[in-house]
């Protein structure tokens, strides 16, 4: 089984907290959002992942120059092969996937990378195909599926009028990744992008109309990390869900300095708490000081100081320093307010 991870968009809906890393690599309870998400995929598949294959965009989009090596580094860490491709131009999601072709062959699960799940099926692997789907409110802002007799009929694109509540959430299972890497060059080739974009909605009409059968993969929960909020909330849930697997994120070096943490919350190494109290729902990155400060319900990434704070549903970036009274905030890396 292969893992293809299309993650080239610049994450702009995220700023400032993407103006230096990529946003799939912005780390939730200890952990990048693109490594919770394959290894989400892993658990779910139930196959040995023989490779994982990253699309990032150029440097002069956002991304570093050790974003390749911190991908790999993912991959190696669930015993598969990484490789990383770059999409130069955003020409649409089918091209994005298209820009992996060397590593689309066999079967493969395909995952745009700011979406989280918790799931509780198996992946049947002799399906032809699978879309993961969340039964939402308001289908009206998702494309949705239709279904009969326990199989998908027909993808709908934000649907006016209700037809299903079934909601893509942009995670997708092949059976044969060669086939969908013709229908792909097929689509470029001929320039058939009716959006303007070569789209995987495209593909997988064909595939359906040639006789493929997609079930769906329900899922339980649906995290989504696209902005501010609702990439706290995630973190929120996240810690929810170690807790209950009974995981403690505190490390042990933490220095705890008349000051009280309240669970569940992801502490990282060489954390510095003074004279504060922390959570419950918080992640402080390594090497953090947090000093005079209530927190909670927060994301909080590597090297910050904060001081003097009162926190909740806040977001701060690595090496940044906070010292005052706002609540609900939004700083970016290297930002100061003081």
């Amino acid at each position: 089984m292969k893992i293809i991870v299309p993650m080239a968009g610049i994450g702009s809906r995220l700023r400032p907290h993407t103006l230096t890393i990529p946003k799939p690599l912005t780390v939730i309870a200890g952990k990048p959002i693109v490594q919770r998400l394959v290894e989400d995929i892993a658990g779910v598949v139930n196959q040995k992942i023989e490779e994982i294959s990253f699309i990032i965009g150029p440097a002069t989009k956002g991304f570093p120059s050790n974003t390749r090596q911190q991908l790999i580094a993912i991959a190696n860490e669930l015993g598969a092969k990484g490789s990383v491709y770059v999409q130069e131009e955003a020409l649409g999601t089918a091209h994005a996937i298209q820009c992996a072709k060397d590593s689309l062959s066999g079967p493969c699960v395909v995952a745009f990378a700011d979406t989280l799940f918790k799931a509780d099926f198996t992946l049947d692997a002799q399906a032809d195909g699978a879309i993961w789907v969340k039964q939402v409110e308001d289908p009206s802002a998702f494309g949705v599926v239709k279904m009969k007799d326990g199989y998908i009929t027909d993808f709908v694109e934000k649907p006016k009028e209700f037809v299903s509540d079934l909601a893509i959430i942009g995670i997708y299972y092949f059976k044969d990744g060669d086939k969908l890497k013709k229908e792909i060059q097929y689509l470029i080739d001929n320039d058939i992008r009716p959006s303007g974009e070569f789209q995987l909605t495209e593909v997988l009409e064909t595939l359906k109309e040639q006789g493929a059968k997609f079930v769906p993969g329900k899922v339980d929960v649906w995290m989504d990390c696209g902005k501010k909020d609702p990439t706290v909330d995630t973190n929120k849930t996240i810690l929810e869900f170690e807790q209950e697997a009974g995981n403690n994120l505190v490390s042990e070096d933490v220095h705890l300095i008349d000051s009280q943490i309240i669970q569940p919350c992801y502490i990282g190494k060489n954390v510095v708490i003074k004279n504060s109290q922390v959570g419950p729902y918080v992640s402080i990155g390594e090497n953090s000081i947090v000093e005079d400060s209530e927190i909670t319900n927060s994301l909080i990434q590597t090297n910050a100081h904060i001081s003097n704070a009162q926190l909740d549903n806040a977001m701060i970036g690595n090496h940044a320093k906070y010292n005052g009274n706002f609540t609900s905030v939004s700083i970016g890396d290297y930002t100061e307010l003081v």
